[in-house]
């Protein structure tokens, strides 16, 4: 199975690629870690008191995501989609059988962190490099639209989110760097997929 990772900060487009990606190449799945966030009550608490709760790597259930992730990549099946819901803090688990799957994109913040965990695996490595001032505006209006933020939360939650990837990108490189490439906003897609796929 074609194994690949998609990583950028908050609002870089990581899910746009993954839908282009998908839409141009029959037999994909997405994987994103935006939907593995930890859930109950000792959850909720700390993400009061833990500034960035949501970019750091004590809010994300590995666990979780590792076991669809086996699943996936050991059967071309997948049998749920999951969908976290920011507001509530609570991941809704939705019965849906994908058959087939010839390569696997895993998308989020925490993709790179999860992709240094493979051994003896390889994979491409898509790094997603935007502008600060683009991003922000993107997650500005998903805050406020989808994860009911006001204007002031989702600025300081963004600007935190920024600081804290850009801490995670110095100190963990890329344990296969063979197959990586960066995506910035002038990079011709089409020609980078053609090295996916072909």
């Amino acid at each position: 199975m074609k194994l690949i990772f998609i990583s950028g900060p908050s609002g870089s487009g990581k899910t746009t690629l993954s839908n282009q990606i998908i839409l141009n190449n029959k037999n994909g799945f997405v994987l994103s870690t935006d939907n593995y966030y930890k859930t109950g009550l000792i959850s909720k608490l700390i993400s009061i008191f833990v500034e960035g709760y949501f970019d750091r790597r004590i809010s994300f259930n590995f666990k979780l995501f590792k076991k669809d992730f086996d699943f996936i990549v050991e059967n071309r099946i997948s049998i749920q989609d999951r969908h976290y819901n920011f507001e509530k803090k609570t991941i809704k688990n939705i019965l849906k059988e994908t058959n087939n799957i010839s390569f696997l994109i895993v998308e989020g913040i925490f993709a790179k962190e999860f992709s240094n965990t493979l051994h003896n695996q390889n994979y491409f490595f898509l790094e997603i490099k935007i502008k600060k001032h683009d991003c922000m505006k993107r997650v500005l209006q998903r805050d406020i639209k989808e994860r009911g933020k006001d204007k002031k939360q989702a600025v300081n939650d963004f600007l935190k989110s920024w600081e804290i990837y850009y801490e995670k990108f110095e100190t963990n490189g890329i344990k296969n760097n063979t197959n990586k490439f960066i995506i910035e906003k002038n990079t011709n897609i089409d020609h980078i997929l053609k090295k996916l796929f072909n």
